[in-house]
């Protein structure tokens, strides 16, 4: 792999590259074993079984049943489907739908989207200086009107991981308690799980989740394909209609190479974190531990820098460093041409030259945010790495600032 990149690539919170036994198992779906799913013939029955195959996989990893996962096009399709594929099942008064105001951009736009239609109200939860969802009086908040409450498990821009356990755990005390106009299902809850997989438990029963969304291609798996977990008996309608593919929810022919590229990524997943692969540099540890020898030796040789949500408890893959009196966007052109990439936070809008939300939402000014770079490290991510870096780096800081 490190022969592919040549560069430092420090961006893999935007997307990993894909891991070579990922790769080997997509071939033979992009040659010879070539057909669809949902053809009778022999062809075809080859690729339903390995699609049906990757569905047990990703199932046993979320510890959830083969019929509760349903295959999308990424996280982005999988948290737009949560969120508008459960409105349109309530009857009656507005629903209610809670989030925050850090969530990915994919569960915000439709959220705003449903409420600028007259579809639902939204409520935002507050967030604390530290970048982690403030619950507060969450209890107090949810109404018998509250249809969905979508919270993400580590946020994408400061690897700040929010209390979702707990709030599966309120979501139930107050089920137990009040009765929903909208029915015994309600509120459901949603986890944008994408930065948490890897990294994280993942087991949905324990989260106390109705609907989880996950994507391959931050996980070294392939891009245009990603997971819905939705709990069996869950209200929820198609976005895409058509065929009646993924049992009826999902529309279109299968993505069947990336189907198994994305099982393949999984079962590396689950080797990592059962401890089966010796080499130190696919442990959650080694991430962990280079990602605090980075911040820890960057702030010695920097003055007036922080990091972003460093007093919180985080994912050990992403490091969001505020750098005062730089210019993010400068800054990101300045590393590029030295060989590092990394980038200013959500992947999904480094075009828009604006502030990041999540950062706003934190507390921090207009201009502190436009100064702010996420670092995020990977498996393939070296110590000799992080020393190159950390050697440019002050220098850059020092010239930019003059």
């Amino acid at each position: 792999m490190s022969s592919i990149l040549k560069k430092i690539y420090l961006d893999y919170a935007a997307t990993t590259p894909i891991d070579p036994e990922v790769k080997k198992a997509m071939e033979p779906y992009l040659e010879d074993k070539f057909g669809n799913p949902s053809s009778t013939h022999f062809l075809g029955q080859e690729a339903r079984v390995a699609v049906d195959k990757v569905r047990e996989k990703v199932a046993d990893f979320l510890n959830c049943n083969f019929v509760e996962i349903y295959f999308t096009s990424g996280a982005t399709e999988a948290n737009n489907l949560a969120i508008k594929g459960v409105v349109p099942n309530t009857r009656g008064s507005i629903p209610c739908v809670i989030t925050s105001r850090i969530e990915h951009k994919s569960v915000l736009k439709p959220i705003e989207t449903l409420e600028k239609a007259g579809l639902i109200d939204a409520a935002y939860l507050p967030i604390d200086k530290n970048g982690a969802v403030n619950m507060g009086n969450l209890k107090n908040e949810i109404k018998e009107d509250t249809v969905l409450i979508s919270v993400m498990y580590v946020n994408n821009e400061t690897g700040v991981i929010q209390p979702v356990e707990e709030i599966g755990k309120i979501i139930k005390e107050w089920k137990a308690e009040n009765k929903s106009k909208l029915g015994i299902q309600y509120p459901l809850f949603h986890i944008d799980a994408v930065q948490a997989v890897g990294y994280l438990p993942l087991n949905v029963r324990d989260l106390g989740c109705d609907l989880l969304s996950v994507s391959s291609h931050k996980i070294y798996g392939p891009k245009g394909i990603g997971a819905l977990y939705v709990k069996e008996g869950t209200p929820i309608s198609p976005l895409i209609e058509g065929g009646g593919q993924e049992l009826g929810l999902r529309a279109g022919t299968e993505n069947v190479a990336g189907i198994v590229g994305f099982g393949k990524a999984v079962e590396l997943i689950r080797f990592l974190i059962s401890n089966k692969i010796p080499d130190t540099k696919y442990q959650i540890q080694n991430t962990l531990q280079l990602r605090d020898y980075f911040e820890e030796n960057l702030l010695k040789k920097i003055k007036n820098i922080s990091v972003n949500g460093g007093n919180a408890p985080r994912a050990p893959h992403i490091s969001n460093i505020l750098f005062k009196g730089v210019e993010a966007e400068i800054l990101l052109v300045v590393l590029d041409d030295a060989g590092i990439m990394v980038s200013s936070g959500s992947a999904c809008q480094a075009k828009a030259i604006e502030p990041s939300h999540v950062l706003l939402a934190m507390g921090l000014s207009q201009k502190e945010a436009m100064s702010s770079i996420r670092f995020s490290f990977g498996k393939f991510t070296t110590k000799e790495e992080i020393d190159k870096i950390l050697e440019i780096l002050p220098k850059m800081i020092e010239k930019l600032r003059k």
